[in-house]
């Protein structure tokens, strides 16, 4: 297994919740009213999985040993991804706070900015940025950053938050109608921690 494909089946993951975003949005626009407890359900799974836990492992783990092997910070993926990552923070902090105000435009306005930049963000990624990382880490290399992975996950973010984060996104996607993460493609070639496998 390869740390990319680790990431990449995580993106099948926020996809899922990504078209569970979108439902809401639009189930928001028709009603002229936000479901807020679905609406910080998403959130809770987006701040938590999609940004601290996969844009956490991408910037303190993958991408300082792909700069220290020659690829550029301020110029190229690296930059671009690490920019739109920060997009992507702000639209979830204005989708919180629309949500607490029970201000439905505004939320549907941020909900739908944030899940057009996060499929190209994805599309990017998977077909860009981790192909040249491939080409630039050895096997040495994989093996660390897998072993920085693991650690990640149960010190930083603590043991069973990966389980927590999986189920909400599976039961967003019963309520929604939406096909899990298992059932979509580019399928990864190996599965990620704490039962990516399940979702």
């Amino acid at each position: 297994m390869r740390p990319t494909d680790i990431l990449s089946s995580e993106h099948r993951v926020i996809e899922q919740v990504l078209d569970c975003l979108e439902a809401l949005a639009n189930q928001s626009q028709s009603e002229g009213r936000i479901d807020r407890a679905r609406a910080e359900q998403v959130l809770e799974v987006l701040r938590t999985f999609a940004d601290r836990c996969h844009h956490g492992k991408e910037e303190d783990r993958l991408f300082p040993v792909l700069i220290e092997r020659g690829m550029p910070k301020h110029a190229g993926p690296v930059a671009v991804m690490l920019d739109e990552h920060r997009s992507g923070r702000e639209y979830i902090r204005r989708m919180g706070e629309a949500n607490a105000a029970g201000e439905t435009a505004v939320f549907v306005r941020a909900a739908n900015s944030y899940v057009e930049l996060m499929r190209d963000h994805i599309a990017t990624e998977d077909g860009v940025l981790f192909p040249m990382a491939e080409s630039m880490l050895d096997d040495s290399a994989r093996k660390r950053l897998l072993e920085s992975f693991r650690t990640f996950e149960h010190d930083d973010l603590g043991a069973g938050t990966h389980e927590r984060m999986l189920a909400i996104a599976n039961e967003l996607a019963a309520h929604y109608g939406i096909p899990l993460a298992s059932t979509r493609a580019p399928a990864a070639t190996g599965h990620g921690h704490c039962g990516h496998q399940r979702a």
